[in-house]
Parts: structure tokens; C-alpha cells; sequence
């Protein structure tokens, strides 16, 4: 159910690129990520990988019916592509109780920080859990393709991996190959978040978003806005003299 709906109503909506940018656009290749794995695992981190994550994470068979695997009488739901150490997604999760939020995020580190934040030490298998949230520890294209139409409120994309090369520009999320996907499960006037520090995927977003008319794309804050919460990548850029640029893409109605 993936693959022939992808884009589904909303062909056509991405124009050429500079000659620049088309040399460095090719297919986004199967996987977006490297690694899923840093340093071997602590004993708490694959107690929480095989006892928690387990109770929280969004089953593929719902992904065509996702709001089944939250409480009844959710007013929106969102997804976060890349949640890192899960700062952001506990704080929009503890903010929003009558939103559903799905997180996604391929790394075992980043998913047992999130996981450690919420049970305590020994009680991985019997400690409460947040209803309102679900976690999809995979390629969060899989999940989009899965996704019914217009099934999204807000996506969030926070401080995701540059890939400076060009060389590598295929494996950035923000692509002119992913745009229609992305509309595809937004409802129309829904927000889609970007934000970034790297003055390389700074340029990049702006090009890729002013060449579709799938998103209203208005200029990028220079301070991060409200009821954006912080993460740990913008206070390390910020540390860093860097200067991230936050982005808030509208999905068009028509």
C-alpha cells in the first residue's frame, strides 16, 4: 500500500533547479542513514531496547490506520523524522495531551535516550508509558509511504544530518524527490518544520523550497520560535558560534 499511492495528488508540483543543484540531485537511495549503531550497548540500553521500545513502538500493520494505535479522540497527529536524543519529542508530547505523536529515529543511542527519560532503571517492562506516543525506529520513508493521504497535521525536521558533499545531497531528506511524498500525507494548511545550523543544508532547503509550489515557503526565522522546543543539536550549534535558521512550510490547499 506503499508504493503506488506515493505522491498520489501532488504531481507536478516541484520545478527544475538551478543547473548547480540539478548536478547534484540523483535518486535518494534506499537508505537516508548510515550507521544505526555507535558504541556497543550498555546493559540498560538493550533492556531498554528489548523490554521498552516494544510497548511503544507504532506496529508496521498500523501504519495504513495509525491513529488505531493511540486513544480515541486525538485532535491531531504529528510525526518527527530524525528525533535524536528525543528532547523535542518528550517536551511536544508532555505540551500536547490530546495530540498523537509518532517519532522516528533510526539509531539505537538516540532511541534508548528517549526510552531512559521515561522508566526508570529495573522497571523497563512494567513503568507507565505516554499513550499519546508511538516510535518508529526505521526509515521514516517507509512510514510516510504507509501513510494514509492527507493523515498529518505537522511534520517536524530538526537539525538532521547535512550531508555537506555533494556527493551525498541524494540522501538529504529535503529533496526534490520527496517533496510529493511528503505533501502526499500532510493535510492541506499543515505545517511541516525544518530547522538547521549547516550553512550548506541552509542553502539547500532554500533552493529545493522555492523551486515546488507544493509548500507556501516563506523566508526562515533567525531565533528559534515559539512552542519550538529546544534540542540538544541547536544548543551545541549555538555553542559553536553556528547559526541555525528555522524554517515553517505551509502545505497548499489546492
Amino acid at each position: 500500500m506503499g508504493a503506488h499511492r506515493s505522491g498520489a495528488g501532488a504531481e507536478g508540483g516541484v520545478r527544475p533547479l538551478s543547473e548547480a543543484a540539478r548536478a547534484a540531485v540523483k535518486p535518494p537511495p534506499d537508505r537516508l542513514y548510515g550507521r544505526s549503531r555507535g558504541h556497543k550497548l550498555r546493559p540498560r540500553q538493550e533492556d531498554l531496547l528489548r523490554l521498552t521500545l516494544p510497548r511503544l513502538r507504532l506496529p508496521p500493520d498500523q501504519a495504513a490506520d495509525p491513529r488505531a494505535a493511540f486513544p480515541a479522540g486525538l485532535a491531531e497527529l504529528w510525526l518527527e523524522v530524525g528525533f535524536g536524543g528525543g528532547e523535542h519529542a518528550l517536551a511536544q508530547v508532555a505540551a500536547h495531551p490530546e495530540v498523537g505523536l509518532i517519532a522516528c529515529e533510526v539509531f539505537e543511542n538516540g532511541i534508548c535516550s528517549l526510552l531512559s527519560r521515561l522508566v526508570p532503571e529495573g522497571a523497563e517492562a512494567t513503568a507507565p508509558l505516554p499513550p499519546t506516543l508511538r516510535l518508529w525506529p526505521d526509515d521514516a520513508r517507509t512510514l510516510l509511504r504507509a501513510l494514509p493521504d492527507g493523515s498529518l497535521d505537522r511534520l517536524f525536521l530538526l537539525f538532521p544530518d547535512p550531508w555537506p558533499k555533494t556527493r551525498h545531497a541524494k540522501r538529504r531528506f529535503v529533496h526534490p524527490a520527496m517533496l510529493p511524498l511528503v505533501a502526499r500525507v500532510l493535510k492541506p494548511n499543515a505545517v511541516w518544520r525544518v530547522a538547521s545550523d549547516d550553512p550548506t543544508y541552509q542553502a539547500w532547503v532554500s533552493e529545493v523550497m522555492s523551486a515546488q509550489d507544493l509548500f507556501i515557503a516563506p523566508a526562515p526565522a533567525t531565533a528559534r520560535p515559539e512552542g519550538w522546543p529546544p534540542t540538544r543539536y541547536e544548543a551545541k550549534a549555538l555553542r559553536a558560534g553556528r547559526h541555525p535558521l528555522y524554517w515553517t512550510f505551509i502545505r497548499r490547499a489546492g
